[in-house]
């Protein structure tokens, strides 16, 4: 029968949950219940699902009961867990190094060989390239534990190429403290920052520091589309260290350097989020997106990778039936925390007690940690003969492990305790050769009647307090003495990736806010009765407008009939189309930059996008005409999400580095986008025959650049040159064209500093053909027609921000020179009917 951790099996509390069971009881079932959905609404709004709309939530749910362990058995568990450490980091340093344990037969080499965790490009055999193998090899290391029936503690498996979860534990502490401080209020505990900090100052202590120029500490991650990329974004928050993709990094005379907007600076330390065989695609798997060079670097004392890419080898699950042996071989010591009864089926005895009995074990493949465990007794017949088949025929391949019945756990369910079979990650680290367990962990509990771990469906989080006995006991780690820092105000310590992403932030916030407004416009004349021919020829500028900004297909839309342009124009705006498209670029690279914006700007803008969702979701093309006035609210609810980014964008971040680009990204698209609207706008039908209707095309100008206001408080009365000066040339005017191009030319300047500053010299001279623009048009006789011929110069302006925003992306994004003709020297375009 399985231990309850709360019970103590005579129908009495154990000492130390009498205390936290009171104050649960205190608050009562409604306010757990209450509290519990709090929790989940913050998990939805700060979580990595959040940034995408329509994405499944995030499969980890975390539970509001914490796991209470004493101080004592906490003591004891990170005594053993050091000592398993130590003993994997020295067999980790003979596989990689002498291979004694191989030539003395203590290892078989089968486990190591074959192992798909073993590198053999680390390995340093005699005369190779790579330095013999030391201890240090693992600084980061994590077990999973469940306790038996007979109260006992034992290791499930050992985590040792890169431990997940240690940043969800931070979080769900966090989290907790926020939803339910009553619980913290009720018992002392150690803290978890403690262990972030210390492990910090052991990395900041690893950097090499040969030359002077010792470097950053980094985490390496598979990018965004990786499984815990979440993950990596909070460890990296909380040991405040860049996190970086492969593409950022690049090895140069033997040291590792990030690739950033003022040049290649050096990394130090790599934390190595990526898998083992993954980080260098020049040594290791050619199709892995890591960094060429990146183990030469590191044999040369260029780079610390921490873990060492080979560890992953100690995680095979065969070699748990080893530790107990190689302990007292290697550290002279018997084995303190044992691991779940395992066994090799390479050996024919225990081979035959698989087979004779396969209901009394779980099998799983011998070298695979991640793979979860087979239970032959729950199988169905043809798969359970074909599993005991293979075991036969290739027993090498597999180990039995003996079923635990893991300790329970209260879990909160409908608002009540209920008992779940629980299994605890530890964490530790390595500073200044010592092991330090943090004093806490991320519980797991299993659905009811789960044996094997690791199971295939993540289960319930919980978080894992230790109990202190006396506040005084409690020490945060010591200072670190750094060097004292020079005072830096730059935007060029930003890698390009990260300066990109924020540009086409911009870029894709602009875009959307402009699709919204003009169908918003277009939405709000077919709204009407019975449109006039005057608005009728404005429908048509404002679907050429939505077609140049691709919302609508221009072959598709050819010759429709006014309801059915308005189906068309009401899909555009429903769900899968174009501006929920659009929604999706903003949410997706918002969440590419999890790591670079506040908490809560993150929340705001998950919360804000979940609300346009949900608005554009309750637009159905279908139905009647009500649907207008639905889409027109959602499409401002589009207009108002859009404005809340910016403004808490211009609150809330440093006006450098992501924030300049931000911003450019939305110049740059604006400028494009006032080009192509008022070109539109002066091809109303029959402008270029009757030049007396260029009145209303600059009338819909003024309405899509939002400055209808400011002209009649100017002028009253419309004339085509102060119409186009407002719209083009007014520096003043934050929807104008000549703004776009000034203040562009204004933050690339900031951005280049006092380097090359040609990309704002070609921003600028735009501002010379805006002015020459409204020139023509106030100097001719007829300021009508000279309007009506101005729709190739505004395309040839809007192509020439397009070849800026090319050059800025090869410029700071690509790192790549100025694209030029072979013997022709680079010049800005000359732009199509300049005066």
């Amino acid at each position: 029968m399985a231990l309850d951790e709360m019970v103590d099996g005579k129908g009495g509390l154990r000492p130390h949950w009498r205390t936290l069971l009171g104050v649960l009881t205190g608050l009562g079932r409604p306010a757990l219940v209450e509290r519990a959905q709090r929790l989940e609404r913050i998990a939805a709004e700060e979580g990595v699902s959040a940034m995408l709309p329509g994405a499944p939530p995030d499969p980890w749910r975390f539970d509001p009961i914490p796991v209470l362990l004493p101080q004592a058995d906490f003591s004891r568990l990170a005594t053993g867990l050091a000592q398993r450490a130590r003993l994997l980091d020295a067999v980790l340093a003979d596989i990689y190094g002498p291979q004694r344990l191989l030539a003395e037969g203590v290892l078989p080499p089968a486990l190591v060989f074959a192992n798909p965790g073993f590198l053999r490009a680390c390995h340093s055999a005699p005369g190779g390239n790579a330095p013999p193998a030391e201890a240090g090899l693992l600084r980061f290391y994590a077990a999973d534990l469940v306790r038996g029936p007979d109260g006992t503690w034992c290791v499930l498996a050992d985590r040792t190429d890169w431990p997940n979860g240690l940043a969800h534990a931070l979080e769900n502490r966090r989290r907790l403290g926020r939803i339910l401080p009553e619980l913290f209020a009720s018992q002392l505990l150690w803290p978890l920052s403690h262990f972030a900090e210390l492990w910090q100052d052991a990395l900041h202590r690893l950097v090499p520091n040969a030359d002077g120029n010792p470097g950053a500490v980094a985490l390496l991650t598979p990018g965004h589309a990786d499984s815990d990329w979440f993950g990596h974004v909070l460890l990296a928050r909380e040991l405040s260290c860049a996190l970086v993709e492969g593409g950022d990094l690049t090895v140069r005379s033997g040291r590792l350097f990030l690739k950033t907007l003022r040049g290649l600076q050096p990394i130090g330390v790599l934390l190595r989020g990526e898998p083992g065989g993954r980080v260098d695609p020049l040594e290791l798997s050619p199709d892995a997106a890591g960094v060429p060079g990146l183990l030469a670097a590191s044999r040369t004392g260029g780079v610390r990778i921490v873990n060492h890419p080979g560890t992953g080898l100690a995680e095979a699950p065969a070699l748990a039936g080893f530790l107990a042996a190689l302990s007292e071989r290697l550290l002279g010591e018997a084995l303190i925390l044992p691991s779940v009864e395992t066994h090799w089926l390479n050996d024919p005895h225990d081979r035959e007690a698989v087979l004779r009995d396969p209901a009394a074990w779980l099998v799983r493949p011998a070298l695979d940690g991640a793979a979860p465990p087979l239970a032959p007794a729950t199988l169905a017949d043809e798969a359970r003969k074909g599993l005991l088949a293979r075991i036969a025929a290739s027993g090498e391949k597999f180990v039995a492990r003996a079923p635990v019945s893991p300790s329970a756990a209260p879990c909160l369910e409908a608002g009540q305790l209920v008992p779940r079979p629980l299994v605890i990650r530890m964490f530790l680290a390595q500073a200044d050769g010592v092991w330090h367990a943090m004093p806490g962990g991320l519980g797991c509990a299993l659905p009811d009647g789960a044996a094997a771990w690791p199971i295939a469906v993540p289960g319930l989080a919980k978080d894992v307090w230790v109990l202190a006995q006396d506040a005084m006991e409690i020490a945060g780690p010591p200072v670190m003495r750094v060097p004292a820092l020079a005072i830096r105000r730059t935007a060029g310590d930003l890698p390009s990736r990260a300066a990109d992403n924020f540009f086409w932030l911009g870029r894709y916030l602009e875009r959307l806010e402009g699709a919204a407004r003009v169908l918003r416009a277009a939405l709000g004349r077919l709204s009407r009765p019975a449109p006039t021919p005057h608005e009728m020829a404005e429908i048509q500028v404002l679907t050429a407008c939505l077609t140049q900004a691709g919302v609508l297909n221009a072959e598709t839309i050819a010759g429709l009939s006014l309801p059915r342009l308005t189906e068309a124009l009401l899909r555009a705006a429903a769900p899968w189309g174009a501006i929920h498209a659009m929604l999706g670029q903003v949410s997706r690279i918002a969440g590419l930059l999890r790591d670079r914006v506040t908490g809560e700007m993150h929340a705001m803008i998950a919360v804000s996008l979940n609300e346009v969702e949900e608005a554009l979701d309750a637009i159905n093309p279908r139905q009647d005409g009500q649907q207008l006035e639905s889409a027109a609210s959602a499409l401002l609810r589009v207009l108002t999400f859009s404005a809340t980014v910016s403004g808490v964008a211009a609150e809330n971040m440093v006006h450098g580095g992501g924030r300049l680009f931000l911003d450019l990204g939305r110049r740059v698209e604006r400028a494009q986008a006032v080009a192509d609207e008022l070109a539109c706008a002066l091809e109303l039908p029959g402008a270029d025959t009757q030049p007396a209707r260029v009145e209303h095309g600059l009338r819909l100008a003024l309405e899509l650049c939002d400055s209808v206001i400011t002209y009649r408080g100017r002028y009253g009365v419309l004339q085509p040159a102060p119409a186009l000066d407002l719209v083009l040339a007014d520096e003043g005017n934050p929807r104008g064209l000549a703004y776009q191009v000034v203040t562009a030319a204004s933050l690339l300047q900031r951005i280049a500093g006092s380097q090359d500053a040609s990309l704002a010299g070609l921003a600028a001279s735009l501002r010379q053909e805006l002015e020459s623009i409204v020139y023509s048009v106030e100097s001719a006789a007829d300021q009508a027609r000279a309007a009506t011929l101005l729709p190739p110069r505004l395309r040839a302006l809007r192509d020439a921000v397009a070849d800026l925003s090319d050059r800025i992306s090869r410029r700071y994004f690509a790192l790549l020179p100025t694209a030029r003709s072979v013997g022709v020297e680079a010049e800005p375009p000359a732009l199509l009917g300049a005066a």
